[in-house]
């Protein structure tokens, strides 16, 4: 019998460090050149069901690029990217239907309304059937009933965010990517923001994250420092601290990589 085109092209390891958690993105010696440039360079790790999981670096680091492609946007020049069970080289259609993504420019339309834009996102998901319980969930889920007549264009910053936020999560994806998800919107905003995410890790949606904000950062359960294109720490806030020595915080080894790239 010949495979399901449609199946998990992997059966996921189970996590490291005696966690029971299954892993959910797994990338093996990935590896992504532009022409003479490498822009990633043999970058491995696992991310678990549930986890919120950083990928942090200076401008040039490559996270950019190892995000597109866990995606499925971009195919690695060598080395393996499996995401939701599929491979991205092999099946990276699947693997966009198990992903969302959030970018910081949010992708909405200004001149709709808050529901209208839902509506527009799930017709584009296919939902069909769903799409009326599914925009309803949105609303709610993203604290944005009181809004939904509201046109865009005169939303506040965070709201515009929680709007963008919930067009990511329409179809129910089992895992989110957030591209500076919070660049540009007050401390309140931010607050709310992470409280809602929590609460989708803590119902089993694998969030990954790219962010400046090392105060954010901190309260990850694990994060990858890339420089250079390269894995130069892996773990909890707590061990990617140490790994580096002298007492250094998050915002430190940053500014460290950023020197060293510069």
């Amino acid at each position: 019998m010949s495979p399901d085109p449609a199946a998990p092209d992997h059966a996921s390891r189970g996590a490291s460090g005696g966690s029971t958690a299954a892993a959910v993105v797994e990338v093996h010696e990935l590896t992504k050149r532009f022409g003479a440039t490498t822009a990633v360079d043999g970058v491995s790790f696992e991310i678990r069901a549930g986890e919120i999981f950083g990928i942090l670096g200076p401008n040039g680091s490559g996270k950019t690029t190892a995000i597109r492609v866990m995606c499925g946007l971009f195919a690695p020049s060598s080395g393996t990217a499996i995401v939701g069970g599929f491979d991205v080289t092999q099946k990276p259609d699947r693997v966009k239907s198990t992903i969302g993504y959030m970018s910081q420019a949010f992708g909405l339309y200004r001149d709709l309304t808050v529901e209208e834009n839902l509506s527009f996102y799930g017709g584009v998901y296919g939902l069909e059937g769903r799409l009326a319980e599914r925009v309803a969930w949105a609303l709610e889920r993203m604290r944005l009933r009181e809004l939904a007549g509201r046109l865009v264009l005169p939303l506040s910053g965070g709201e515009k965010q929680r709007l963008a936020l919930g067009c990511a999560l329409l179809h129910g994806p089992r895992v989110l990517f957030l591209d500076e998800p919070t660049a540009g919107v007050d401390p309140a905003a931010r607050r709310l923001f992470w409280q809602i995410i929590r609460g989708l890790a803590a119902e089993g949606t694998t969030i990954i994250v790219t962010t400046h904000y090392m105060d954010e950062a901190e309260r990850f359960d694990r994060l990858a420092f890339l420089s250079r294109g390269r894995l130069t720490a892996l773990g909890t806030p707590a061990e990617v601290r140490a790994s580096f020595g002298r007492d250094l915080t998050l915002e430190d080894i940053f500014v460290k990589l950023q020197a060293e790239e510069g």
